[in-house]
């Protein structure tokens, strides 16, 4: 009994280790960098059946949470996201496919398409 209770305990160790050490491994902490941000279905072809807002650096796009689409104006407008490649400042980590914003600056200026 106490053998199955100590492989037991054993085993939830190197488990628990392990799911901590591949955490931090997928995470990539962002402070103050200017990205390209859009909509990740309609600019930068992300599959979803919703516009979502994206942000695009280091050749990665990565789906945004923290801050919403429609929180920096109509997307559908003619400079939207759903219509326009912005760029902005943030700040925040990358947790494996998305991107966890703690600021975003939607920046002024020259729109590209």
């Amino acid at each position: 009994m106490k053998t199955i209770l100590l492989a037991s305990l054993l085993l939830f160790s190197v488990a628990h280790a392990s799911a901590q050490g591949g955490t931090r491994a997928d995470s990539v902490r962002i402070l103050s960098r200017v990205v390209e941000a859009s909509c990740g279905k309609c600019r930068f072809g992300l599959k979803g059946d919703d516009c979502e807002l994206a942000v695009r650096f280091d050749g990665k796009t990565y789906l945004v949470e923290g801050t919403g689409i429609d929180q920096h104006g109509n997307a559908h407008a003619a400079d939207g996201f759903c219509n326009a490649v912005r760029k902005a400042r943030v700040s925040g980590t990358v947790v494996g496919k998305r991107f966890v914003v703690t600021s975003f600056e939607l920046l002024p200026g020259k729109k590209t398409l």
